[in-house]
């Protein structure tokens, strides 16, 4: 904790660079202890905005007149000297597929453009309950429907590590966010790897929980669903009380119902050994190539929780590729959410989603129905597994960010080989998890030598969502990467 004195003045010591570096708690304490003003945080935070986001584009709305409105209120009840919520002041933003009362929330498309939400999703009126404050909407790719953030809407989101690179997608837009200082907390979806993919390629935390941990109110689809609200920060820490924020059942969405509530702050303090668990390390899930730094890298850090006493298993388990049955599932959604669409905005919808609902259109009902067996299969597969281990280790993506511009269509290349298709062959370790709902995290595991960030991802048996921050907090206390900015940033924000 930093501790800072006033003048009679009541200037606080602490500068504008400096707030912008504090994570989520410490800003919370400084605030609560009065040495930084909730307006002070806010101040900050839309001065490094309106620094840092033209050379990102991570940002679709600054929502300064809500900003301003919840600070208000802040400071009203720190004036008041009663306790105050977790979050008072702190400045947090909202993918834009995440409903945002009288803040746009467009989706990315023009099918969208002009929706302004009469109500926040329970997500954001749980954050806004906890006293955070939205500063605003980050970008998406169209309905969030790839892993690489651009839209005809608002052009492509930059990773701050390297502007030639993606910052992932589809929660691209909080991950590039996050990752040059612009605020320290985010809430991403997850349908496929969405806040796993850019938490990787933008050196931050982010998280799936258990399906239905987080309450996902505004899905089309309750029952059939695979999205996730999660979140995102740049600490283990900040995850944890983010997800102690967001976390609880909802009337609205089937699968939240008699999920426990665990205390993932303690949870995020990384204590104790871990003797007698088993982690299974699994390095491939149907690909066959992974950068070999990303590998040492990950084993490296894997390694640190064996020196806390856990057991590495080996799995070398065969593994059937995924993406053809997520795609069936996916696909035959877009169709049904936006095939009425078309006739008036489909010349002006990304290529690539208007592939998919195409390719969607020629699934038939029984193939849709195989691939939700499949996905009832690969549950009881994976499950099955944690019957020999506790937990599950595994890179978060095979190579780093792939570039901004690159073909989605095309091959991707690992070191100086061709490797395939982007979802089978760069992130085949998130989608399975989607589909079968098990908690996953990841973590930084260093800067590789192309200067970009690299992830290890964490996977827990159902409901062990404490568990997995747990042990994602060993791995960071192991490799401490809080301070590490990227180039750009790396001096005074």
């Amino acid at each position: 904790m930093l501790h800072y004195e006033f003048p009679n003045e009541r200037e606080s010591k602490m500068t504008t660079d400096n707030i912008n570096k504090l994570s989520a708690i410490d800003l919370a304490a400084e605030i609560r202890a009065g040495v930084i003003s909730p307006t002070e945080a806010l101040e900050a935070t839309l001065a490094h905005i309106d620094k840092t986001n033209p050379g990102l584009n991570a940002f679709i709305t600054v929502s300064e007149d809500r900003a301003r409105q919840e600070v208000a209120a802040a400071e009203a009840l720190l004036a008041k000297g009663d306790a105050v919520p977790p979050l008072l002041g702190v400045p947090y933003t909202v993918k834009d597929l995440v409903d945002t009362e009288g803040v746009r929330t467009t989706y990315a498309s023009a099918v969208m453009e002009h929706n302004v939400p009469a109500k926040d999703a329970i997500v954001v009126a749980r954050m806004k309950a906890a006293g955070a404050v939205l500063v605003g909407k980050v970008s998406t790719p169209e309905f969030g429907h790839k892993p690489m953030n651009e839209s005809p809407l608002f052009g492509r989101t930059l990773n701050p590590w390297d502007l030639s690179r993606t910052s992932g997608g589809s929660s691209g837009g909080s991950a590039a966010a996050l990752a040059s200082g612009m605020a320290p907390l985010s809430i991403g979806t997850d349908a496929g790897g969405s806040i796993r993919i850019p938490a990787a390629c933008c050196g931050v935390v982010g998280m799936k929980g258990t399906m239905g941990l987080v309450p996902h109110d505004t899905a089309p689809d309750g029952f059939g669903n695979f999205s996730n609200n999660g979140p995102m920060a740049r600490t283990v820490a900040d995850t944890a009380l983010m997800l102690s924020v967001m976390a609880g059942p909802h009337p609205n969405d089937p699968h939240s119902h008699g999920l426990p509530r665990d205390d993932f702050c303690a949870a995020a303090e990384g204590a104790g050994n871990l003797s007698g668990v088993k982690i299974g390390w699994l390095p491939y899930m149907g690909n066959e190539l992974v950068d070999a730094e990303i590998m040492s890298a990950c084993i490296k850090r894997r390694n640190a929780l064996v020196d806390r006493g856990a057991e590495i298993v080996e799995m070398n388990e065969p593994f059937e590729n995924t993406e053809p049955y997520w795609l069936v599932i996916t696909q035959s959604l877009w169709v049904a959410r936006f095939e009425d669409k078309l006739a008036e905005f489909a010349n002006r919808m990304t290529p690539t989603l208007l592939r998919g609902i195409e390719e969607g259109k020629t699934y038939s009902a029984v193939e849709l129905q195989r691939a939700i067996t499949f996905r009832t299969s690969l549950y009881r597969r994976i499950q099955s597994w944690f019957d020999r281990v506790d937990f599950l280790m595994m890179p978060t993506l095979s190579r780093t960010a792939i570039a901004a511009d690159h073909d989605f269509y095309q091959p991707i290349t690992i070191g100086n080989q061709t490797a395939g298709g982007i979802r089978q062959t760069w992130y085949p370790y998130t989608h399975p998890f989607n589909m079968t709902g098990h908690p996953a995290i990841t973590v930084p595991c260093g800067i590789m030598a192309d200067g970009l960030p690299a992830g290890m991802q964490i996977v827990g048996p159902m409901m062990a969502d404490a568990e997995i921050i747990r042990l994602a907090a060993m791995v960071e206390q192991a490799y401490s990467w809080a301070q590490k900015w990227p180039p750009a940033i790396s001096g005074p924000i």
